[in-house]
């Protein structure tokens, strides 16, 4: 159960996260050549190809949920990637010197105005690519915005005090690993063994800040579902938060940072595969990002949890028990894991394996629509009306469905749901995936100690 207290202090702490943010004092120029300077630095052929093949069809607005909750052209995705494209056509493309005489160059102003684009009405969520006929990947370019902004100190204020915290001390919103400690105490004083600091494990678990403040329970049925199946597992200390503020705010040191604390604690112990928890954009950052300090791909595999649990049912290694055969539910695929992840089966195969009723959404999987929450949108204040009308889109979908629960994947999306059902005074239940199926164990959960 989630601590209702706690969710609201998360809620007010998020309130006052802007005001811990030290933004650097920079002058306009420099500004301006900071992020200039990214802009020419990732504009590679494919991202300069993706600039110059956009015919404006209008394609990617409709698959937008910011754009169509709002039905403002300003929200039009291949739009917020309009000064990544003047760069390129003015300073790198074939026709620079004839461009240069009609376009005009970008300013400070243009990069302020475009903070709101790519940070408060863009989860990176990637739909838009999906649907675009040229195959653009407007995605990425929006993020390639982020880090020149990132590089300009033009990050929303909510967001570079969580950078700064994270690239600063090793802590997210003040947990490190005292704070891991006395979640896995507290969790221990259940019953349920919790391997801390071992020094070698077959599999190592990373958890993130909302579930060692909140969500607990998603941390537990984790450890859970691992004892069952007498895996040698174990969190690390010095490498347990999964949370990634260099990937959500655009500072791309950071992102790599953060990345190399996990993989080094995983090479430590000798690990096989890393679990990480319901975290949407954690995914992308350690599986797709994340490198050897030499640029070797990791030695290790990297599986969201629902991934893990999935793929472990499907293989019979993982018994559940039948549920409620009269419950329906239906599924939210969270946009990092399904449409850039491809984990669409696993969590499905989970859910089936319940014996309750299932319900998809229509449209499913890789072209669910987004919680309107995610790439850290959920922290941003000023954000909160924008996200929830696009969160209204998700609301609708799930109740044409007739759903009693909905099940989610990713504690970013579980947050949005929860804000969204707060103000809406929404019934439908918001039910963790790794939750649910720890509550199906054939033992009901009763804990072993691993092998």
């Amino acid at each position: 159960m989630i601590d209702m207290a706690v969710f609201k202090q998360f809620q007010e702490a998020i309130r006052h996260l802007g005001e811990m943010a030290q933004p650097e004092p920079l002058t306009d120029a420099a500004r301006l050549s900071r992020a200039k300077a990214v802009m020419h630095r990732k504009t590679d052929r494919a991202l300069a190809m993706d600039l110059e093949s956009c015919v404006n069809c209008g394609y990617c607005s409709e698959a937008c949920h910011f754009y169509q909750s709002t039905q403002d052209p300003k929200y039009t995705p291949t739009r917020k990637l309009d000064l990544l494209r003047r760069v390129h056509m003015r300073e790198t493309s074939a026709f620079a010197p004839l461009h240069r005489l009609f376009k005009p160059d970008i300013t400070v102003a243009d990069l302020q105005e475009w903070q709101e684009l790519v940070y408060d009405s863009c989860t990176e969520c990637g739909r838009c690519s999906m649907v675009c006929p040229m195959g653009i990947n407007i995605a990425r370019g929006v993020n390639v915005m982020r880090e020149a902004l990132s590089e300009a100190g033009l990050v929303p204020l909510e967001l570079m005090a969580v950078a700064q915290e994270q690239a600063g001390r090793g802590t997210v919103f003040g947990v490190g690993p005292a704070e891991l400690l006395k979640a896995v105490e507290a969790l221990r004083a259940q019953g349920i063994p919790i391997p801390l600091d071992e020094p070698a494990a077959d599999v190592m678990l990373v958890t993130t800040v909302i579930d060692v403040l909140l969500y607990q329970d998603a941390l537990a049925a984790t450890a859970r579902i691992l004892n069952h199946l007498g895996l040698r597992w174990t969190l690390r200390s010095a490498g347990f938060e999964a949370a990634n503020f260099g990937l959500l705010s655009g500072n791309e040191a950071l992102q790599k940072a953060a990345s190399q604390r996990l993989i080094a604690e995983a090479l430590a112990v000798g690990a096989h595969t890393v679990i990480l928890p319901e975290c949407g954009h954690a995914y992308p950052a350690l599986r797709w990002e994340a490198r050897l300090p030499g640029g070797a791909p990791l030695p290790f595999e990297v599986l969201a949890v629902s991934e893990f649990v999935g793929r472990e049912i499907a293989s019979g290694r993982l018994e559940v028990r039948s549920g409620d055969t009269h419950q329906v539910v239906t599924y939210h695929d969270a946009c990092k894991l399904a449409r850039h992840g491809g984990v669409i089966d696993e969590p499905r195969a989970a859910i089936a394996a319940l014996g309750v009723e299932f319900r998809e959404t229509s449209p499913t999987a890789e072209l669910n629509w987004c919680c309107g929450g995610g790439a850290g949108t959920f922290l941003i204040n000023r954000a909160a009306p924008l996200r929830h009308k696009a969160w209204e889109i998700k609301r609708q979908q799930i109740d044409a469905t007739g759903a009693d629960a909905v099940v989610v994947s990713c504690a970013s999306c579980r947050l949005n749901f929860m804000a969204g059902a707060e103000t809406d005074q929404w019934p439908t239940r918001i039910v963790s995936l790794v939750e649910l199926v720890a509550d199906h164990l054939p033992d009901n959960g009763t804990p072993s100690a691993p092998a």
